[in-house]
């Protein structure tokens, strides 16, 4: 496995839509672990294919989550060719980082439940139900291939707030 570059801020491909994948083989199986590896080492939660410089319809999430066993488990779930199917009415709304976009975070309104299907790494269809996190970090890695990001979605930033705005989005985030 290998640490790829992570594409930042101002490179063009970040804006672009990504083509579908249609080889399932070992490059393939290589991409895939060299992004969750590359996530893994920047404690991102998220990586798509064009942040690393490739323009195809693949992205990673870390899915964390206590098992029935009460223990800690950290998944790399991969999805290949994705698309989301049901996105719920309701949502949520907080503060979003990407590590293509170092230092801005966005306040940004996502559903708090999909339901998405994707292949996996050999080109097996799966469906996935999430809520929460991990249904903001799919909806964040699917924007990405379709050349969507955090600048696009969000229309404040942390960075930018005045202590007025940050005090009034606290209280947003606390009734939520």
């Amino acid at each position: 496995m290998a640490i790829r570059n992570i594409v930042k801020d101002g490179d063009p491909i970040l804006k672009k839509v990504c083509r579908p994948v249609t080889d399932f083989n070992d490059k393939l199986a290589t991409l895939l672990d060299d992004m969750g590896d590359t996530m893994i080492a920047a404690n991102g939660l998220g990586l798509a294919g064009p942040q690393v410089g490739m323009m195809r319809r693949v992205f990673v999430v870390l899915d964390q989550y206590i098992d029935e066993d009460d223990n800690e488990v950290d998944e790399i779930i991969e999805f290949v060719n994705p698309e989301i199917l049901e996105k719920s009415e309701e949502t949520i709304t907080s503060f979003e980082g990407c590590l293509s976009f170092p230092g801005r975070n966005g306040l940004i309104t996502r559903p708090a439940y999909v339901r998405a299907k994707a292949q996996d790494r050999t080109g097996e269809w799966f469906e996935i139900e999430a809520e929460g996190l991990l249904a903001r970090a799919i909806c964040h890695e699917n924007d990405h291939l379709n050349g969507i990001t955090v600048l696009d979605n969000a229309n404040l930033f942390y960075e930018d707030m005045t202590p007025e705005q940050l005090k009034a989005v606290q209280e947003l985030e606390d009734y939520e």
